[in-house]
C-alpha cells in the first residue's frame, strides 16, 4: 500500500510517476474498476467549499498530485510528495501503453469538433490501440444511455474530459454501472491533443510557471487562479 499525504483532508498518493503508471497498468491488466482524480489546488479548494463534491472525490481509488502547488503544500506541512503527476502526462503514457498492449479506450468530453480531432490524432499517433468509442461533452446526464453504451463497449480506459467538477461527479455517479475500466478525469487534455490549446513549453514547466503560461493563453481563467492564494492560506492555517 502506497503512502498517502493528506492536504486539506484530501489524501494524495505519494509515489513517483513511473510507479503510478505501473500501478494503473496492473489495474487495467486485472480488469479492476479504477477511479483516478488528477487534483490540483483548484480542485482541492473546490472540495473545501463543496461538501458533495468532496464526498465524490474521496470515492476515488487514487488522487494524484497534478500541480506544483500540491507539492508546495506538502512541503509546508513537512510531508513532502515524491513527484508531480500531471494529468496530461499520465494520459499520454496510458495512451502509449494502450498502443503497446492493444488496450481499448473511450474518449468522453469536449466540443464535437475537438473530440473528433483529438480522436483522429490519437489514432494516428497510436495506431495499435483500439478506439472503442467517443462522445462529446454534451449529453443527457439523467437518461443513462451514454453509460449503457460505454458498458456495452467495455473499454479498458475511459478518458473523461468534462472539466472539474463535472468529470468527477460523472465518474463517481456512473462507475457502479460498469463491469471494468480505468476512469480518469483529464480536464482540458483533449484540447491540447486536438491542437486547440498549447501546453506550456518545457522551460516554463521546469520553472513551475505552467499555470502562468495557461493564464496568458486563456485570460478568462484569472478568476479560477484566485483559488491558488486561498489554497496556500488554508494550508498554512491547517498546519497551525
Amino acid at each position: 500500500m502506497k503512502e498517502r499525504v493528506e492536504i486539506l483532508e484530501i489524501p494524495f498518493i505519494n509515489t513517483s510517476f513511473s510507479d503510478m503508471v505501473e500501478i494503473l497498468a496492473d489495474q487495467v491488466d486485472r480488469e479492476e474498476k479504477t477511479f483516478i482524480v488528477t487534483a490540483n489546488p483548484e480542485i482541492v479548494m473546490h472540495t473545501y467549499e463543496d461538501r458533495k463534491y468532496k464526498e465524490k472525490v474521496l470515492t476515488a481509488d487514487f488522487i494524484v498530485p497534478d500541480g506544483n502547488g500540491i507539492l508546495l503544500a506538502a512541503k509546508i506541512l513537512d510531508k513532502p510528495i515524491a513527484e508531480r503527476i500531471a494529468g496530461f502526462d499520465l494520459m499520454m503514457k496510458l495512451l502509449e501503453l494502450a498502443n503497446l498492449h492493444k488496450w481499448s479506450i473511450y474518449l468522453l468530453g469536449g466540443r464535437e469538433g475537438v473530440n473528433q480531432k483529438a480522436a483522429e490524432r490519437i489514432k494516428a499517433a497510436f495506431p495499435d490501440l483500439v478506439l472503442a468509442g467517443r462522445h462529446n461533452g454534451y449529453f443527457n446526464w439523467e437518461d443513462g444511455k451514454l453509460s449503457n453504451d460505454i458498458e456495452q463497449l467495455k473499454p479498458d480506459i475511459v478518458f473523461v474530459a468534462l472539466g472539474f467538477p463535472r468529470q468527477e461527479h460523472w465518474i463517481s455517479e456512473n462507475i457502479s454501472r460498469f463491469s471494468k475500466g480505468l476512469f480518469i478525469g483529464v480536464g482540458g487534455s483533449i484540447d491540447v491533443i486536438a491542437g486547440e490549446v498549447k501546453r506550456a513549453p518545457e522551460v516554463w514547466q521546469k520553472m513551475k510557471l505552467e499555470w502562468f503560461y495557461r493564464l496568458l493563453q486563456q485570460p478568462a481563467r484569472w478568476k479560477r487562479m484566485l483559488a491558488l492564494p486561498k489554497f496556500v492560506i488554508h494550508v498554512l492555517q491547517s498546519k497551525k
